[in-house]
């Protein structure tokens, strides 16, 4: 699975709207949205608050692990 698909999945299985999602991060939304639609790729700071966030590895949120 890549970023895009393991970013939406992991915010669906939380309840969470791209914009719940966005206050909570600090991330704009905008950036999400481009994320989960593989329009641009999120920088290692992002990937470690998202892998914070979530309770999860870089490795996974990135989809190199299961």
């Amino acid at each position: 699975m890549d970023f895009k698909h393991r970013l939406k999945e992991l915010r669906s299985s939380f309840n969470l709207s791209q914009m719940q999602l966005s206050i909570k991060t600090g991330i704009s939304q905008s950036a999400i949205a481009k994320w989960e639609l593989g329009k641009t790729e999120p920088t290692a700071s992002a990937i470690i608050t998202l892998a914070k966030f979530f309770g999860e590895t870089t490795d996974y949120i990135l989809g190199l692990e299961d």
